[in-house]
This record gives C-alpha cells, structure tokens and sequence, in this order.
C-alpha cells in the first residue's frame, strides 16, 4: 500500500516537472533608454467622486431632524446647503 501511495507521489512530482520545462519562458520587457527629459508629474490630488442627491438629501432630512429636535431656527434650503458643506460639494 505505501509503495502505491510513493509511486503517484512521485509520478505527480514527475508530471510537474515535464510540465514546467514545456512551459514556454516568459522574456522581461526590453526598458527604454532615458532621453534625460523630465516628465511633468500630476498633481498629487486624489480623485474623489460627488457624493449623489440622495445622499445629499438623506444628510439634508438629518440636518433637518436635529435642526427640528434642538428647537433651532432654520429652514430647507439651510439644511440642504449645510448637507453640501459636510459631504464636500462644491
């Protein structure tokens, strides 16, 4: 039984091989010679998506709820312009 089991051990280990040697060789990519020029770099700004209506408005309606439960003066267009604010709308 255990000369069976090192016989497909071996016979594996020996189907890797062959299959590694057929392998076709992969050639690292030839680098080109510097020119000596310097390339302007992009800002190092990351780019950030704007943020959809409905999350502004779902931060809108929050500001609207605590505006409301504070007592706090205020109207809709207020709660709106401070959601823009908070989630960096410009």
């Amino acid at each position: 039984m255990a000369a069976k089991k090192t016989e497909k051990t071996s016979a594996k280990k020996s189907a890797v091989k062959a299959a590694a040697k057929k392998a076709p060789v992969k050639k690292a990519a030839a680098k080109k010679a510097s020119t000596g020029k310097k390339v302007a770099v992009a800002s190092a700004k990351p780019a950030t998506a704007k943020p959809s209506l409905d999350a502004i408005a779902r931060a809108a309606y929050f500001n609207y709820r605590r505006r409301v439960d504070q007592g706090l003066p205020g109207d809709a267009h207020s709660d709106w312009v401070e959601a823009e604010r908070s989630l960096g709308v410009k």
